[in-house]
């Protein structure tokens, strides 16, 4: 499998539909923050997106730059702003293809189900990557450039693989909704 070892992408939620730059945010402080109203509307508005200025998002929720640039590095420091992404948009670089895959492994023992991660967090053309339960083991987003690719895709990852009993794939005809925010509660 060593020739789809690439970039790591986290086998968690990133809703991002095409590719990310991302630089991880040091972690100075690991303790739980209580988050409130500012810190949750300054949140909303970094998702959007992060480079706004400080200043306008101290006009927008009614706070000194000063005061923002504070709850913003103490978000950071507290890993409630994980890392700063910059979405391609996915016309510019053509990855046409979208795949929903289902995979069922051959048995769900931890071994197997690890080695199964490492895989999947390793390949870079597996975009979002979930664990999941009910019949199922795994649920797959890969993006690719055409079917010719996935197909040599599914032949490395699935086909040719011990690890894996079964797997479906569903070509996305549409993105109706794509996302990197979270919803955020007033």
């Amino acid at each position: 499998m060593k020739n789809i070892i690439g970039d790591v992408i986290n086998c968690r939620y990133s809703g991002v539909p095409f590719a990310t730059n991302t630089r991880f945010m040091p972690r100075k402080t690991e303790q739980k923050k209580t988050l409130d109203a500012f810190d949750r509307a300054i949140l909303r508005i970094l998702q959007d997106d992060n480079k706004t200025p400080q200043r306008t998002i101290s006009e927008a929720v009614n706070l000194s730059a000063a005061a923002v640039q504070r709850r913003i590095s103490a978000l950071e420091n507290a890993g409630v702003i994980a890392r700063n992404s910059a979405v391609v948009n996915p016309d510019t670089i053509p990855l046409t293809i979208t795949a929903i895959v289902e995979l069922q492994l051959r048995d769900e023992r931890a071994m197997t189900v690890d080695a199964a991660k490492t895989i999947f967090r390793n390949a870079p053309e597996v975009q979002q990557c979930y664990y999941v339960t009910g019949g199922t083991s795994f649920i797959l987003i890969i993006v690719t450039s055409d079917m010719r690719t996935y197909e040599a895709l599914t032949r490395q990852l699935f086909a040719t693989n011990d690890l894996v009993a079964s797997y479906r794939t569903l070509i996305a005809l549409d993105k109706v909704k794509t996302g990197t925010g979270i919803f955020i509660p007033e």
